[in-house]
């Protein structure tokens, strides 16, 4: 069996070492892809210096670069968002701005560079919001040829307005469990598929 990679992409606004809900759900799906031997890795995207724009290396510091080279060479991607007035994390919009941006770049086949590779979503919040957020970041993401598995948005939400918040009221939640271990289960399984019968090239290239 060939081994997997996946790049887990946490939009927080927080930094650092502070706590956040959304990465600890990410968590959870973390360890069904580690028990099912699969490579994972963990960045909180707020932590590097990812420049506005359209380019591929935005100059002075720009760390887009590092994270894009990590994508391409991943099979699976988890873009995790918490809820903010209803929508995703500026910080998730700036992310997929930047994907948007490399999307003419193809492989050697003449594919787009996101061909063949598994994406998801994983979302925590106090208010409603999370199929819009989830939706929003899989319908763009579809659109530049990553392939969207069944079941493809893992979320918790609690009560409306302020309130306890997914590590201190929704670890219980066996509707959020049961949507975590089918999205990380699917993910595994469609990568699986696509690592050993990739996508034809026929009809599917960019030029």
């Amino acid at each position: 069996m060939m081994a997997l990679k996946a790049l887990y992409l946490n939009t927080s606004l927080k930094h650092g070492d502070q706590e956040s809900n959304t990465e600890a759900l990410m968590k959870k799906s973390i360890e069904i892809l580690e028990n099912e031997g699969v490579e994972t890795e963990l960045l909180r995207v707020s932590d590097y210096n990812i420049k506005i724009g359209m380019s591929a290396d935005m100059g002075e510091g720009d760390q887009w670069p590092m994270i894009f080279d990590k994508i391409v060479n991943s099979d699976i991607i988890v873009m995790g968002t918490p809820i903010w007035n209803g929508h995703k994390s500026s910080v998730a919009t700036l992310v997929m701005e930047r994907i948007y941006a490399q999307s003419g770049e193809t492989a050697e086949n003449g594919q787009s560079k996101y061909y063949n590779k598994v994406f998801g979503t994983v979302v925590t919040g106090n208010e409603d919001g999370a199929k819009e957020a989830g939706g929003s970041i899989l319908s763009r993401m579809a659109n530049l040829g990553f392939t969207i598995p069944p079941n493809n948005l893992a979320y918790w939400v609690g009560e409306a307005g302020p309130g306890p918040s997914y590590i201190k009221a929704g670890q219980d939640s066996d509707f959020t469990k049961k949507q975590t271990e089918m999205l990380s289960y699917n993910l595994i399984h469609l990568a699986r598929i696509l690592k050993n019968n990739p996508i034809p090239a026929i009809g599917n290239t960019l030029k």
